[in-house]
C-alpha cells in the first residue's frame, strides 16, 4: 500500500469516499446531516488539494484509492489565553467500507502523525461524533486521548 497526497485524479475516490463517511453521519444523527448529498464540489476540492495548510492523504492499494485524511493546520497567534503551539488537525478520515479492517486507517493515521510531527507540529487532534463508536474505539487503539468533550441539548 501507497501512502501520498492526493490530486485531482482522485477527485472520483474522494468523492466516493466522503459518501460513506456521509452515510456513517446520517445513520447516527440524521437530525444533523442530509444523505445523498455532496460535501465538497470539485472545484471545492481541487481549492483543498492545491492549499498547502490543508494537506491530503490518500491511501492507494492495487492502484485503487482505499483511504484518505484530510488534514488543516493550525495555530492559535496572539490568543489571550492559547499558547500559540502549531497543530495539525485530523478532519476527515475514511477507509472504504470494503477495506476496513485491513490495516489502511491505522497506516493513514501513522502517517498523519508522522507528516505532522515533520512539519514542526506539536500535536495531532481530531474530533470524533459520539454516534460514532467504532472510530472513537480505532482512534484510542492508536494511542489517541480525549482532548475535550462537546456536549449539546436538542431544544
Amino acid at each position: 500500500m501507497e501512502i501520498r497526497r492526493a490530486k485531482n485524479a482522485d477527485l472520483p475516490a474522494l468523492h466516493r469516499l466522503l459518501r460513506q463517511v456521509l452515510q456513517v453521519h446520517h445513520r447516527g444523527r440524521p437530525d444533523l446531516f442530509r444523505s445523498g448529498t455532496e460535501k465538497y464540489t470539485d472545484a471545492e476540492l481541487r481549492a483543498i488539494l492545491r492549499d498547502e495548510e490543508r494537506p491530503v492523504f490518500v491511501a492507494v492499494r492495487g492502484g485503487e484509492v482505499c483511504g484518505y485524511a484530510f488534514c488543516i493546520f493550525r495555530s492559535h497567534p496572539a490568543d489571550n489565553i492559547l499558547a500559540d503551539v502549531k497543530t495539525l488537525y485530523l478532519d476527515d478520515l475514511c477507509v472504504d467500507e470494503n477495506a476496513r479492517g485491513q490495516g489502511v486507517g491505522r497506516a493513514l493515521l501513522d502517517h498523519v502523525r508522522a507528516f505532522a510531527k515533520e512539519s514542526g507540529c506539536y500535536n495531532l487532534t481530531l474530533n470524533v461524533w459520539a454516534c460514532n463508536e467504532g472510530a472513537m474505539r480505532f482512534y484510542e487503539s492508536c494511542g489517541m486521548q480525549v482532548q475535550k468533550i462537546g456536549m449539546e441539548t436538542i431544544l
